[in-house]
């Protein structure tokens, strides 16, 4: 078994400001967290924006700058920024506008369009800390995140002619397949870092079985080309992690995917989320992967040749 990949999603565009004080929403919360969770073993950061002012996502690449070059500075983890940007409502255009502009060495990349609800998160009783939050939530019942087979061709045409690889987030059976075709084409080359998430509403579930069904269809359609991470919302997140790492998979946390450490305790940091899964991962005899190994696994082109 080889080292594996600790990827810690920062703070994403699916959880609002008020469902927890530890959530970073400006660029100096997000740099110290992506900071810390670096420091304490992810050797990958996965990376979206938010406005300053109220949390709301964001993919306005100055905003990025504000603390990729912070990042850079302090770590040398491997940065991923996402093409989900600003979120569903954006076009594909303004969305990847960041990972165009600055051309990480790895970006995001969903595999096809997705029903993803999140309108469960507003039924919770809280206090609300801005307007803009629960009528977001609420509209994700009858919303789309659009990734149609246009919208992959161009990120892959023009986001991959950069040199930036992807991360290729599946969150179906269909997905695999959906990659599997643009391989074919030769729009993608391996190693193919393919991403399964398991757990949101519209998405594949978090059973074993959904695990292995996920796993013994990579192996059937990518061979030996490809490695593998794993990723899995909420009360899934630890469980499915560990599952898949003792399967061969490389793991991804961080509060984009779960606000909790422990069933009803919320995480303090992204950091206390890295440090749970790698002690897990050491105890059952694993070792964490550098992000130059991470590098030299992934094949990227390295942390000089981005544009921050």
């Amino acid at each position: 078994m080889s080292k594996v990949i600790i990827t810690c999603a920062v703070t994403g565009g699916a959880h609002t400001p008020s469902m927890s004080p530890h959530l970073p929403c400006t660029p100096e919360e997000i740099a110290d967290q992506s900071i810390e969770a670096a420091d304490a073993g992810a050797s990958i950061i996965h990376l979206h924006a938010r406005d300053p002012d109220d949390g709301r996502p964001t993919g306005d690449p100055a905003i990025f700058q504000r603390f990729l070059q912070r990042i850079k500075g302090a770590t040398d983890a491997v940065v991923n920024i996402s093409t989900g940007g600003g979120g569903p409502t954006m076009t594909v255009s303004d969305r990847t506008k960041a990972a165009l502009t600055l051309r990480p060495e790895m970006c995001s990349l969903n595999m096809g369009s997705i029903n993803l609800n999140l309108s469960e998160l507003a039924e919770k009783d809280r206090d609300w800390k801005h307007d803009w939050e629960k009528p977001f939530l609420e509209s994700t019942k009858d919303l789309v995140f659009k990734n149609t087979f246009a919208d992959i061709e161009w990120i892959m045409e023009n986001i991959g002619a950069n040199g930036t690889r992807f991360e290729f987030e599946c969150y179906d059976v269909s997905h695999l397949y959906s990659l599997r075709y643009f391989a074919d084409r030769a729009l993608v080359k391996p190693p193919f870092f393919i991403q399964t998430a398991f757990g949101m509403r519209g998405a594949i579930g978090a059973h074993p079985e959904d695990l292995m069904h996920q796993k013994r269809t990579i192996d059937r359609l990518f061979g030996n080309e490809y490695r593998w991470s794993v990723l899995a919302a909420g009360v899934h997140q630890m469980r499915i992690n560990t599952m898949a790492a003792l399967m061969g998979s490389n793991v991804r946390v961080g509060l984009e995917d779960g606000l909790y450490i422990s069933r009803g305790e919320l995480a303090i940091s992204n950091a206390q989320q890295v440090a749970k899964i790698r002690r897990v991962l050491e105890e059952l005899g694993m070792e964490i992967a550098t992000p130059d190994e991470a590098r030299q696994m992934l094949h990227l082109k390295g942390g000089g040749d981005v544009g921050f």
